[in-house]
């Protein structure tokens, strides 16, 4: 599947978008990047890295940003078309910031998000 970074950017930031936002005022102290590939990992399609929110304490602070990555050419990989392209970034974005949240492995692919 072929599809501009530009266009790919896009569709993270329509994913984004697409959070509720009593739930995005929320989120504190993240970026969300999009790269090409994990090095270690290069199936992955997205990682969390950072202190979920329901694990800081009062001493969190003046720390760098929780990073949210996205990587294109790994979601680029298992789609097909550019619909499926749009909907795994939202189910991938979606995974990504519900860690930030705290929301582990087990309870995301009970909710369907797996």
């Amino acid at each position: 599947m072929e599809m501009t970074r530009r266009r790919f950017e896009e569709a993270v930031a329509d994913a984004l978008d697409s959070i509720p936002p009593q739930l995005t005022a929320a989120m504190d102290n993240v970026v969300v990047l999009v790269e090409d590939r994990n090095p270690e990992e290069p199936d992955l399609l997205g990682l969390y890295e950072g202190v979920a929110l329901t694990e800081r304490t009062s001493s969190y602070g003046g720390v760098l940003p929780d990073r949210i990555t996205i990587y294109r050419d790994a979601i680029l990989d298992v789609c097909d078309d550019v619909d499926e392209v749009v909907h795994e970034v939202a189910v991938t974005v979606v995974h990504e910031v519900a860690h930030h949240f705290g929301i582990d492995e087990e309870t995301l692919r009970e909710l369907g998000w797996g």
